[in-house]
C-alpha cells in the first residue's frame, strides 16, 4: 500500500521501549502491542466463503462461512461495528459472547469446523473509509491493516492466510459493475439484481480483500506475460474520469514487462484491475489483482496533472503491481514486519522509476523526502525504527521511516551485494518463501544465504531509531596514498553497517570510486590509489549510499564545496554541495545578517548553474532551489520559524536580483518550442526548469506580469500551476485574483476535483497578511467537504505542513485552528487525525513561547473527550 501521495505531509509515527502494558500518558483503553508478544494462533482457517447482499448505500448484509482447522481451545475473532444477524457452528446454534473488540465462543468444537455468521453492515456511515465504505454512490472496501473486521467477525492478523470465494449480489441499475478480488467464476440476472462470484487461487490474508460495487466507467487492454499467458487488464472510474486513465493503463503495462525484466517476477491471475475512487484514506491499495487507487494517484493527463502527478501515478501504480510478489504472494507474519512488504516495494517502485525516467533526478526527489519528513521525524517524539516494537493504533504504522527509510536500507543491501547479488538474494527470499507470512530476518537471511556474506550486523539498521552521524575526523594524504577516518554514532547505540561509497575529487574530476564498509565506532580507510599533490576533495555518500548525516571536522571549506560542486561526476554530491553553501548563507541570515549582501560564491554558483547547458535540466532546477525550511530547521534550537522564513525569502530575492539577466535568459531558453506535451526527461526537465525561473523571476518587479502571462500561455498543468501558485502569495495583484478565478472555473466546468484541490492548496500556502482568516475562509466554500480526504489535506494539512510562518503565528492562532480542526474530524475520520496531529511534532525545538503555545494544543487536543485511539496515541507520544 502506498500510504500517502503527499509525501511532504507524511504521517510521523513513534518511538516506545519494550516493557509494561500500556504506556504512560495514554488511557487505559488504549492497549499497547509488543512485537517481542507474538503468538501463533490456535486454529487456521482454511477457506473463507463470503456472500455480500446489498441492499442500499447503507444496508449490506455479509454471509460468512469460515473452515477452521488445527488446534483448540477457545475462538476470539475480531470485529467492529457489526450488527450480528445470525451465528451457527456446523450448522447449529452455539453460545457466544459478544465483546467490545469482536466475538467469542468458549467452547467450539473440535477442529475442524465451519463457523457461519450473518452481519449487517452500514457502508454509507463508514466515515472512517475503513472496511465497505460508500465513495460517490458506489460502494468500496479499504482493509488494510485491520478493516477486515469491520466487514465481518475473523482473525483480522496478516498471518492467517486462506483461499477466498465471494459471492456478491446488488441492484443491477444502481450497481452494474461488481468485483472482487481473483477470476470471475460465474454471474447471473434474477430480475431487477444480478450477482458475480469470484475465486481466488491464492492464499492470502484479510486485509488484501476487496469488494468494488457501483456505476463506473472503465478501459481495458490485455497483457501477455512471459510464459505466453494474457492477461486481462482494467482501469475503472466514475464515468466523467475515464479520459484521464490511459497514463495509468500504460504505466501498468510498463511495470508488469519491467518486472519480469528486473526480479522475473510474472503476474499470476488471468485479469487485474485498478479501480480509483476519491474517498480514500491512503494513496492506492495492492489488493490481489484489484487494487483500490485513490484518484489522485490515478487520474493524468496533460490538463490536468502535473509533471510530478504524471510520475506519482508511475511510481504508485508500479508500487501496488510489485506488491503482487513482495507482499501478496509473500506477506507480513505481524504488522511489526510492515517494511518487510513497504520498504522493500517502495525501493522496487523507486528503482522503476529512475529507470523510467531520470535516474539521477529521481534519486535527488527521494533523498529531499528523507532529508526533509524523515530525518525530521527521527528528531521528533514520534521517532521509531523500520521495525517498530509496539503499536496501539495499527494506522499510525503507515510512516516515512517504515516506507522511505525502509527503502533505503533496501538500497543498501544493493550497494553491499551489488546488482547480482541482491538479484541472488530476491529469488532466494520469493524462492523460500512463496505463499507465506515471514519477518524481516527472513529477508535479511535469505540475503545473506544467496551471497555467502555475513549479515548479523545489519540488523541493528531494523532496530535502530534515529538518524545516525557519520563524521570524517581525519583526511588527507599520507605516504603516498589518502586516507581518512570515519567515526559513526547514533545516540549510544551499537554500531552499524554502513555502506559509503567515495571517491576522489580534483579539478580534472572524480577518480578512486570505492565502496567503504564501516562496521566499527571508528576506522581509518584508504583509497586503492596512489596520488599526487593535486588538491583532492573527498567525495562521500555517492548516491546518498545510506540514509545518515554527514560531516567534516573541521568543516569542508567554501573552496571544497565549490570543487565538488564544479567537478564531482555524482549528481547526489553535486547537488548537495549547492545544498551546503546555500544553507550556509540562510542559517547566517538567520542569526542575524539579514541585510547582508550574498557572499559572491553562492552567487557564482547560482550563476553557473543556470548558464550550464550542459547539465540535465531537472538537475539544474534542483540544484537552484534553497534547502526547505524542514530541513534548515534540523540545525537550529529554539526555532524562531518567522526568522527562518524571513531568512529563506531574503535569499531567494537576493538571487533573483543578482542573476536577473541569467535567469530571463534560462527561462527564454527553455520555452517550449511548440505545443506538443511530451513526458520524455528532457521536456519535463526543461518545464521544471522553467518555472523554476519564473519563481525567482516573480519576485522581482514586472513579476506579477510575467506570471500572468505565464498563465495565459500554458497549455499543460505544470504551467498553468507554477504562476498561480506565486501570485496567490500577492494578494493586491490583479493577476492573483483573474488566474485563480480562471483556473477554478475551468476546473469546476470540467468536473475536474482534483485540480479544485491544487486550487485550495494553493490558497492555503499563500504566505500573505490573513492567511490565517483566509484558510477559515476556504472551510466555508460550497466545495469544500471534510468527509472526503482528499479536499480535507488540500486545505487544513496544506497549511499546517505547508506554511510554515502562518502555522506557527506568534499568537498562536494557528495551533488553535489546527487544534480545532484535528478534534472535529477525529470523530468523523481518525486516521486523517491522527496524520494532522503529526504537524506538532517537533513542538520542542521551538522557541520557549512558541512551544508553550503547542504543548497548551496538544493538552487541548487529548483531553476531548471520546479521542480515538489513533489520534490519543500521536498526541499523547507528542508529549511524552
Amino acid at each position: 500500500m502506498r500510504f500517502s501521495f503527499l509525501l511532504a505531509t507524511a504521517a510521523r509515527a513513534f518511538q516506545t521501549a519494550r516493557g509494561g502494558g500500556l504506556r504512560s500518558g495514554l488511557s487505559m483503553s488504549a492497549v499497547e502491542k509488543f512485537r517481542a508478544d507474538y503468538k501463533s494462533l490456535p486454529y487456521g482457517v482454511e477457506s473463507v466463503n463470503l456472500n455480500f447482499d446489498i441492499k442500499s448505500e447503507s444496508s449490506t448484509y455479509v454471509t460468512s462461512k469460515l473452515r477452521f482447522v488445527g488446534g483448540g481451545g477457545p475462538l476470539e475473532l475480531d470485529g467492529e461495528d457489526l450488527k450480528l444477524v445470525s451465528l451457527r457452528v456446523d450448522g447449529e446454534p452455539v453460545e457466544y459472547e459478544l465483546t467490545p473488540d469482536g466475538l467469542k465462543i468458549a467452547t467450539p468444537p473440535p477442529a475442524p469446523f465451519e463457523l457461519e455468521t450473518v452481519v449487517e453492515i452500514d457502508p454509507k456511515a463508514n466515515t472512517q473509509l475503513s472496511g465497505l465504505y460508500a465513495s460517490s454512490g458506489n460502494l468500496c472496501t479499504q482493509c488494510e491493516a485491520e478493516g477486515f473486521r469491520r466487514i465481518t467477525y475473523f482473525y483480522d492478523r496478516p498471518d492467517v492466510m486462506s483461499k477466498y470465494t465471494v459471492r456478491v449480489e446488488a441492484d443491477k441499475d444502481a450497481y452494474p459493475v461488481l468485483l472482487s478480488n481473483g477470476n470471475e467464476v460465474g454471474k447471473g440476472v434474477d430480475g431487477d439484481r444480478h450477482w458475480a462470484t469470484f475465486e481466488d487461487p491464492f492464499n492470502k490474508p484479510s486485509y488484501l480483500f476487496a469488494l468494488v460495487a457501483g456505476d463506473l466507467g472503465h478501459i481495458e487492454d490485455t497483457f501477455t506475460t512471459m510464459s505466453g499467458r494474457q492477461v486481462r487488464l482494467f482501469v475503472w472510474s466514475e464515468h466523467h474520469n475515464v479520459g484521464a486513465l490511459d497514463w495509468a493503463m500504460h504505466s501498468l503495462k510498463t511495470s508488469m514487462k519491467w518486472d519480469e525484466d528486473r526480479y522475473g517476477r510474472e503476474y499470476d491471475l488471468d485479469v487485474y484491475h485498478i479501480v480509483a475512487v476519491s474517498d480514500f484514506n491512503m494513496g492506492a491499495m495492492e489488493n490481489k489483482g484489484l487494487n483500490v487507487f485513490n484518484t489522485a494517484c490515478v487520474l493524468a493527463k496533460e490538463t490536468t496533472a502535473t509533471d510530478g502527478d504524471y510520475e506519482r501515478v508511475l511510481g504508485v501504480v508500479a508500487h501496488e503491481y510489485f506488491h503482487n510478489w513482495s507482499g501478496n504472494r509473500v506477506t507480513c507474519r505481524d504488522w511489526f514486519q510492515l517494511t518487510l512488504k513497504e520498504g522493500l516495494t517502495v525501493f522496487r517502485d523507486q528503482h522503476f522509476s529512475e529507470e523510467l525516467t531520470s535516474p539521477a533526478a529521481k534519486r535527488i526527489e527521494d533523498i529531499r523526502i528523507i532529508r526533509s519528513s524523515q530525518f525530521t521525524q527521527d528528531a521528533s517524539p514520534m521517532s521509531h525504527p523500520i521495525r517498530p516494537e509496539s503499536y496501539v493504533a495499527m494506522d499510525n504504522f503507515y510512516t516515512v521511516t517504515v516506507y522511505n527509510k525502509g527503502a533505503e536500507v533496501i538500497r543498501m543491501y544493493r550497494t553491499l551485494l551489488g546488482e547480482g547479488g541482491f538479484r541472488k538474494g530476491m529469488d532466494l527470499y520469493f524462492e523460500r518463501h512463496d505463499g507465506e507470512a515471514v519477518t524481516c530476518d527472513d529477508f535479511r537471511a535469505a540475503m545473506a544465504d544467496a551471497n555467502g556474506k555475513d549479515l548479523t550486523q545489519f540488523e541493528e539498521w531494523y532496530k535502530q531509531a534515529g538518524t545516525p552521524t557519520i563524521k570524517v575526523t581525519e583526511r588527507g594524504v599520507k605516504d603516498g596514498a589518502y586516507r581518512l577516518t570515519l567515526t559513526q554514532s547514533n545516540g549510544g547505540k551499537p554500531p552499524l553497517h554502513v555502506p559509503i561509497k567515495a571517491a576522489l575529487v580534483a579539478p580534472g574530476g572524480a577518480v578512486a570510486e570505492t565502496l567503504f564498509e564501516l562496521t566499527d565506532e571508528s576506522k581509518t580507510f584508504e583509497f586503492p590509489m596512489a596520488v599526487n599533490g593535486e588538491p583532492y576533495v573527498p567525495s562521500l555518500l555517492r548516491g546518498f549510499s545510506a540514509p545518515v548525516k554527514l560531516s567534516f571536522e573541521p568543516p569542508l571549506s567554501i573552496a571544497e564545496l565549490e570543487s565538488l560542486a564544479a567537478y564531482d561526476d555524482d549528481a547526489f554530491v553535486k547537488w548537495d554541495s549547492w545544498q551546503q553553501l546555500a544553507a550556509r548563507v540562510v542559517l547566517d541570515k538567520y542569526h542575524g545578517a539579514q541585510d547582508a549582501p550574498l557572499p559572491d560564491y553562492l552567487v557564482n554558483a547560482f550563476k553557473a548553474t543556470l548558464t550550464n547547458g550542459d547539465e540535465e535540466s531537472s538537475l539544474r532546477a534542483y540544484s537552484l532551489d534553497l534547502p526547505d525550511y524542514s530541513t534548515l530547521a534540523l540545525e537550529l534550537e529554539d526555532l524562531d520559524p518567522t526568522k527562518l522564513c524571513d531568512a529563506l525569502k531574503a535569499t531567494r530575492l537576493g538571487l533573483a536580483t543578482a542573476a536577473r539577466a541569467e535567469l530571463e535568459a534560462c527561462y527564454a531558453a527553455m520555452a517550449p518550442a511548440d505545443d506538443t506535451f511530451s513526458l520524455d526527461a528532457a521536456a519535463v526537465g526543461r518545464r521544471r526548469l522553467r518555472n523554476t525561473c519564473l519563481a525567482y523571476l516573480s519576485k522581482l518587479d514586472g513579476g506579477d506580469a510575467l506570471c500572468g502571462a505565464h498563465f495565459d500561455a500554458a497549455t499543460c498543468m505544470s504551467d498553468s500551476i507554477a504562476p498561480v501558485a506565486q501570485l496567490a502569495s500577492k494578494p493586491d495583484s490583479n493577476d492573483r485574483a483573474r488566474c485563480l478565478e480562471a483556473f477554478y472555473d475551468k476546473a469546476k466546468k470540467n468536473q475536474e476535483d482534483l485540480v479544485i484541490n491544487k486550487w485550495f492548496a494553493i490558497q492555503a500556502m499563500a504566505d500573505c497578511d490573513g492567511a490565517i482568516d483566509n484558510v477559515s475562509k476556504l472551510l466555508e466554500h460550497p466545495d469544500f467537504t471534510d468527509t472526503n480526504p482528499n479536499r480535507f489535506r488540500a486545505v487544513v494539512n496544506t497549511f499546517a505542513l505547508g506554511n510554515p510562518r502562518h502555522f506557527h503565528s506568534g499568537d498562536g492562532k494557528g495551533y488553535d485552528f489546527i487544534a480545532d480542526q484535528i478534534c472535529s474530524i477525529d470523530k468523523k475520520n481518525p486516521q486523517v487525525a491522527a496524520r494532522l496531529s503529526n504537524a506538532f511534532g517537533s513542538w520542542r525545538r521551538y522557541e520557549p513561547s512558541r512551544r508553550d503555545l503547542m504543548r497548551q494544543a496538544l493538552e487541548r487536543i487529548k483531553v476531548t473527550a471520546g479521542l480515538s485511539k489513533d489520534t490519543l496515541e500521536i498526541v499523547s507520544r507528542s508529549l511524552v
